[in-house]
């Protein structure tokens, strides 16, 4: 009796009286959590930023975090072991770390969608079913040979099951993050793999469900029969009772309104209980969990403001805590001898080989190409949290030891690891695949006005939809020939956070994501905007959205840009402006954004400074009433400028005032020439700036609202002031980003925003005379676009 006492670990006191009276914080549970989840959370972020190079998912490093806290590496030291992860804090670490689970695997189920699975196509069931049949049938082979070697003396039955559905996993989250990331979500092979994962993540815990319920520790059969059939009688229940209550709470949740925190109490507790019975029933807390999830209605924007509250909290804090629990039951030391390590290869070759081979045979009979079919096998092979915790539930069950434990981990880690780069080198994503290419229109100007000028218009948010839909309105000019087709690209940054992953899973028909019209409130404001403006201006819009990592949106905006064949991209300049009219940074990385799209993109560029043109409304077709300004010095870029500021004019509601500057004859002699065409643009030959103002003036004498001014310049920086001053109370000003002649090249020097250029620079500045919005615009020029940017470093992003 008194051995029995003295081995087990005292109780820990929750909080300590402070170090000032002698008390030691890591001995009480609080202070000890806390320095846990601290640890926790810093180890895994570094090492998921270590990791980011090679585009591995986060769980990739999470998983690794939590080994390195173990036995096999930190955990080595006893000293640490105690002092950090003492064996009477496990039960606080483990209840903190399963109540994370519970929640994320409640969120899980939210993501997942019934009405999309029972309208699953035969190729991603063929896919799913081949994915768990054949690796399901290797996994209990297997389980044979580690039976006669490492494990002798388990539950066979049990032991059969948990190595079949061990094998068999494909993790729904962790493949979207990775289509994600090599910007596939959106592809034909994207497309299967969602598809076929999620029928394979529900059938994976039917068969987790089966498999605890055979692994009880009764020693009668009919135990394992009751868990089961009281399983099943859970899940009639929760089909009858759950979907009419929550239809009912949706149906008093609306757009734009907050979610009242009586309902998001509700549902909580909801899902407490439902954890309560099936754990109390003999399966695990966190299936109820799941079940709920998965039985939430998803329309409305109740199911997308739960994730919003719920999500980061466990994502970020909790869930990190279960790698850990994972971590420290994982000894890699275990894994001794030529035998283990035999044993390690022959489970991952039969989990590779049964993912592998089951969807690349299934995929090549229904006639898809070899090289996205060997892509859709490795791709189906990802295995993460899923994993870990049908590996953790075994261990904890006694199905598992320490060194099938171990071996199985790995596993999992080295499968999930391969996936990008292998999927990378087997199906490379076509960014700007060259057969998207040669298209006619990539510019404004062109010899026949008449043709359809398309448009590609991107923003960050929904605060600046009513300016950009206000410039889009006066761009349309009149109805005539095939008029405007405006492509409106959502950008939004690429998270950790599995919602935004997973909203694109659904995709339009032309290939990219549709509008995620629950749970981003945003999106809908942005899809109401441009449905209204499509229907009071009969402009063809398509919204759109893409989904990247900051570091290569650039390319999704370029792609879409050649995929649709638009004539100009306008971009969103990074800078906002505040109530007392400055300018202020959002962030930094759009800057980035919008220099490589100026060296990178298929067509002509605009950067778009918003101060607000025709207010924070948007203004109907009939009270368009704007005066707009061309600053015509000279160059491709300029009578870009001047084509998009013709095409508005052709708006009833627009005055265009285009000032000309040019060389005084006592200046011509003293400045240098400069030959501002010298590039060709793409084979095509242009109106040279005399061609092009000679129609100008024509078009001045029988057009009252077009007006040519034309400035002779003595003092290129005065002049050039003087005239923004006569003009400063015009609302919208249209100028070349690399004006060229004589006048531009002496303001070249004070340009201190390149990818806005010299005369963009000086709108904006803070000396400016005018508060007016500014269109700052490139003209395509085959490969020679922005060649200052692409020469610049990105070191003078920082400087901003």
């Amino acid at each position: 009796m008194a051995a029995n006492t003295s081995s087990c670990p005292a109780l820990m006191k929750a909080t300590s009286n402070g170090v000032f009276q002698g008390d030691n914080p890591i001995d009480f549970a609080l202070p000890l959590a806390i320095l846990q989840i601290v640890i926790v959370i810093i180890l895994t972020r570094l090492l998921a930023y270590l990791l980011r190079p090679l585009r591995q998912p986060r769980v990739i490093a999470e998983v690794i975090g939590g080994i390195m806290l173990g036995p096999s590496l930190l955990g080595r030291s006893k000293a640490f072991l105690d002092a950090v992860f003492p064996k009477k804090s496990l039960t606080v670490l483990e209840t903190l770390a399963n109540l994370g689970l519970l929640f994320f695997l409640f969120l899980a189920g939210l993501e997942i969608d019934t009405k999309s699975l029972r309208n699953t196509g035969k190729k991603a069931l063929g896919i799913a079913l081949a994915g768990i049949s054949l690796p399901f049938a290797l996994g209990i082979g297997s389980s044979f040979v580690l039976r006669a070697t490492i494990s002798k003396g388990v539950d066979s039955v049990a032991f059969l099951i948990f190595m079949g559905v061990a094998l068999s996993i494909t993790a729904f989250p962790v493949l979207a993050r990775i289509l994600a990331e090599l910007k596939l979500l959106t592809t034909e092979i994207g497309r299967l793999a969602m598809s076929a994962a999620a029928v394979n993540d529900v059938a994976a815990w039917i068969l987790l469900a089966l498999a605890i319920a055979l692994s009880g520790s009764g020693s009668s059969p009919l135990v394992s029969l009751w868990v089961f059939l009281a399983g099943c009688a859970f899940v009639v229940l929760a089909i009858c009772i759950i979907p009419p209550v929550f239809r009912w709470i949706a149906r008093r949740c609306h757009e734009g309104e907050p979610i009242e925190e009586t309902y998001i109490c509700a549902t909580l507790a909801v899902v407490l209980v439902c954890g309560f019975i099936t754990d109390a029933i003999g399966i695990h807390s966190m299936f109820g969990a799941f079940v709920v999830g998965v039985l939430i209605p998803k329309e409305g924007p109740f199911a997308g403001a739960l994730i919003e509250k719920v999500e980061d909290l466990v994502s970020g804090l909790f869930l990190p805590l279960y790698f850990v629990a994972s971590g420290l039951k994982t000894n890699v030391a275990t894994i001794q001898g030529a035998q283990s390590w035999g044993l390690l290869v022959l489970v991952t070759f039969t989990a590779c080989f049964g993912k592998i081979v089951g969807t690349l045979g299934v995929s090549l009979a229904f006639k898809i190409p070899m090289r996205e079919a060997v892509a859709l096998g490795f791709l189906m092979n990802t295995k993460g949290l899923v994993e870990l915790i049908v590996l953790n539930i075994g261990k904890d069950r006694k199905v598992l030891n320490d060194q099938t434990f171990a071996i199985m981990v790995l596993m999992a880690l080295f499968t999930t690891f391969i996936t990008t780069p292998t999927v990378m080198a087997v199906y490379k994503p076509a960014r700007r695949s060259k057969k998207e290419g040669e298209y006619k229109h990539r510019t404004v100007e062109r010899d026949n006005t008449n043709t359809q000028l398309r448009i590609l218009t991107c923003f960050h948010g929904a605060g600046s939809i009513p300016s950009m839909i206000n410039l889009l309105e006066a761009s349309r000019g009149i109805e005539k020939g095939e008029g405007l087709c405006v492509y409106a690209l959502h950008l939004r940054e690429l998270s950790e956070r599995s919602s935004a992953i997973l909203m694109v899973h659904k995709v339009r028909k032309n290939g990219m994501p549709f509008w995620n019209r629950r749970g981003n409130n945003n999106a809908d404001q942005v899809v109401v905007a441009f449905q209204a403006f499509q229907q009071l201006s009969r402009v063809n819009v398509r919204p759109m959205t893409a989904i990247s990592s900051m570091s290569d949106i650039h390319e999704d905006i370029c792609t879409t840009a050649a995929r649709k064949r638009a004539s100009i991209v306008i971009l969103p300049f990074h800078k906002h402006q505040q109530l007392d009219g400055t300018l202020e940074t959002t962030r930094g990385d759009y800057r980035w954004v919008n220099r490589r799209v100026l060296v990178e993109a298929p067509c002509s560029v605009g950067i778009f400074v918003d101060r607000g043109l025709g207010g924070s409304s948007q203004v109907s077709a009939q009270d368009v009433s704007y005066s707009v300004v061309v600053l015509f010095f000279g160059g491709r870029d300029d009578r870009e400028a001047l084509a998009y500021g013709l095409r508005m004019a052709e708006h009833p509601g627009i005055s265009l005032t285009v000032f000309r500057f040019v060389t005084s004859p006592e200046r011509v002699g003293e400045i240098t020439r400069v030959d501002v065409d010298s590039n060709n643009n793409n084979g095509k030959t242009l109106k040279s700036d005399e061609e092009v103002m000679s129609e100008i003036r024509k078009k001045s004498s029988v057009d009252g609202s077009v007006k040519l001014v034309e400035k002779r310049v003595e003092n290129a920086a005065v002049d050039v002031r003087s005239a923004i001053e006569e003009m400063r109370r015009s609302n919208l000003f249209l100028v070349g980003r690399m004006p060229g002649g004589e006048i531009a090249l002496a303001i070249r020097e004070n340009s201190e925003c390149a990818e806005l250029g010299p005369v963009g620079s000086l709108l904006i500045s803070a000396e400016s005379p005018t508060r007016a919005s500014v269109l700052v615009i490139q003209q395509y020029n085959g490969a020679g676009s922005a060649p200052d940017l692409a020469s610049a470093g990105s070191a003078e992003l920082d400087t901003d």
